[in-house]
């Protein structure tokens, strides 16, 4: 059976610190999905870029000076990058699973679920013969909630005592089944 983890947390507690660390600690395993991270200009968060973990593309998810929509707080949030950078390699690792083959998804945030197939594909991973690990926030959501209390899934809590154990903890897991 396969392996289902939603790493929860507060913003800024590390989760997409765990995820990075993660990936990189995977050494027999492909690695499919992609990280977001923070653009910040004169200490203020203008934006985000997502980046994906196998073949390191990288473009603007979201960002104060993007029109919209959608908007998510004050930033407007390009789905084009999720349809293009994100989409294909998690579709394709739905719909035919390679043995060995591992999800990381950072994250499951209003940003990236206010992409309908984005939502679709998540569902369809889940319910997939593959091993996932995604990020969600703390903060109660629709999508989300429902992900948090399906059978087979193991919610863990990043915090600042276990971030920085918890990459390894993981990668033992999930290096020798």
């Amino acid at each position: 059976m396969p392996t289902r983890i939603l790493l929860e947390g507060r913003p800024g507690v590390g989760k997409t610190t765990v995820v990075r660390r993660l990936a990189g600690l995977l050494h027999t395993r492909r690695i499919v999905g992609f990280t977001t991270e923070e653009i910040r200009q004169g200490g203020t968060r203008t934006g985000f870029t997502l980046e994906t973990l196998e073949g390191g593309l990288r473009a603007v998810l979201a960002h104060v000076d993007f029109p919209g929509p959608p908007r998510v707080g004050r930033y407007g949030v390009d789905l084009g990058v999720i349809e293009r950078l994100a989409l294909p390699p998690l579709r394709s690792a739905a719909a035919d699973p390679v043995p060995g083959e591992f999800v990381l998804i950072d994250e499951l945030g209003r940003m990236e679920l206010a992409c309908a197939d984005f939502q679709d594909v998540v569902r369809y991973l889940f319910e997939a013969d593959i091993d996932i690990t995604a990020t969600v926030h703390a903060k109660s959501d629709p999508f989300t909630d429902v992900l948090k209390k399906r059978a087979g899934i193991e919610l863990v809590q990043v915090t600042q005592a276990n971030r920085d154990a918890l990459p390894e903890a993981l990668a033992a897991r999930f290096e020798n089944p």
